[in-house]
């Protein structure tokens, strides 16, 4: 679904990605783990459209979106739930939910997907009418999630699922990101900082050390490596 080519990323004059290539199956969960500074979060903005990459492809079910405007690669049926969530803060839950579906015009596919998304967080059911900055945090990833999956998304791009919450909370994120993926076959690029819980439930996963891959290899085989176990998993 997702193949990327070498590629090349930089804040102005300093690289973040040094070429870089990886690729995500249809149906998949695939994961990044790597410490701060490692380009994560910068792969996921080059794949959603918002860095402009230096070089390289960015190949999507065949198509090269390198460069392409955010809002062309989303209804391509891409969807990025970004680090730190980034809600409307002051519109309702309602609110956030329904600009996820901008580009939607049919208002009963709307209530569809509406329908959908409190099936999976019926807590965002319960708080439709209220500011979405007044959430706790995990409703907010839940939100973030879930604004995200309004634009009926093929692949969806999550950035520190896990940041900032509570442990029961991050246990709820996580089976609701392999539901998603069991149950509607979405494909889902992780990033995440919690490398043994993204280990855990992604397929495959590739380790990025200084804007390059380091290791690459299925989730179960890269949790029994001695290298990421001493640099990750704390072991």
């Amino acid at each position: 679904m997702l193949e990327i080519k070498n590629l090349q990323v930089s804040y102005g004059a300093i690289p973040a990605l040094h070429g870089i290539s990886l690729s995500v199956k249809a149906g998949s969960i695939v994961t990044l783990i790597g410490a701060n500074g490692a380009g994560k979060t910068t792969a996921l903005k080059a794949i959603s459209g918002l860095l402009k990459p230096k070089t390289g492809e960015i190949l999507y079910e065949g198509k090269n979106i390198a460069g392409l405007p955010p809002h062309h690669i989303v209804k391509l049926g891409l969807s990025h739930v970004p680090e730190g969530r980034m809600i409307f803060t002051n519109l309702t839950v309602l609110e956030n939910l329904q600009l996820g579906a901008y580009l939607e015009k049919d208002r009963r596919v709307i209530r569809r997907e509406l329908e959908h998304v409190f099936g999976l967080f019926p807590r965002l059911q319960e708080r439709q009418p209220q500011l979405a900055g007044t959430l706790s945090g995990g409703e907010q990833q839940m939100l973030a999630i879930g604004r995200a999956l309004m634009g009926r998304p093929r692949l969806l791009l999550l950035d520190e699922p896990s940041l900032g919450l509570a442990p029961l909370l991050i246990k709820t994120i996580f089976e609701k990101i392999v539901e998603i993926n069991r149950e509607q076959g979405l494909t889902v690029l992780l990033v995440e900082q919690n490398a043994n819980l993204a280990l855990e439930i992604s397929h495959f996963g590739y380790v990025l050390e200084t804007g390059r891959i380091a290791l690459s290899g299925e989730s179960a085989s890269l949790r029994q490596n001695p290298q990421v176990q001493s640099a990750y998993l704390g072991g």
